[in-house]
């Protein structure tokens, strides 16, 4: 059973880092091209439209799999699979889930709440950007590494 958690964790922490990815990647800096108070309507449109199901059902649907694969574990330390399994679901948990909720969303929020046209909106979207794609640097990271120690654990 474990086994087939691990190959759906896997392919969930996969694509969680797909798309944490292209945020990383190319999302911002087309946001970054344009003018300060289109970037931030275009973000705030964004995180509005993030929160519905198809993103909620892989982002909490992963973390469901990495927490059975992480009580699974526990209970299985003496297997090296276990081990890189407790290892991936604590690193999906932390990096993704955690990290999501204690910095990006409160920052989403923020942003949400100010008016893209006024002067404070337009410098906080100049701070949020920056900061916020570096830590979602870090989520894009997280399911990436979890997702390759959910590989190894299926083939040790």
């Amino acid at each position: 059973m474990t086994e087939y958690l691990a190959i759906a964790a896997l392919v969930g922490t996969g694509l969680n880092a797909g798309v944490f990815y292209t945020f990383s990647t190319f999302t911002m800096s087309g946001l970054k091209r344009l003018s300060p108070s289109a970037g931030a309507a275009a973000m705030q449109e964004i995180n509005r439209e993030a929160p519905k199901a198809p993103l909620m059902s892989l982002f909490f649907g992963t973390a469901l799999l990495s927490i059975a694969l992480l009580v699974a574990g526990l209970g299985n330390l003496d297997e090296v699979a276990a081990r890189y399994q407790v290892a991936a679901g604590a690193l999906f948990l932390v990096g993704v889930i955690m990290l999501t909720g204690t910095y990006h969303v409160p920052r989403n929020n923020k942003l949400d709440r100010l008016d893209p046209t006024s002067s404070q909106g337009q410098r906080y979207w100049e701070i949020y950007r920056r900061q916020w794609t570096r830590m979602n640097h870090v989520r894009t990271i997280a399911p990436a590494i979890a997702a390759v120690l959910l590989a190894i654990s299926l083939q040790v």
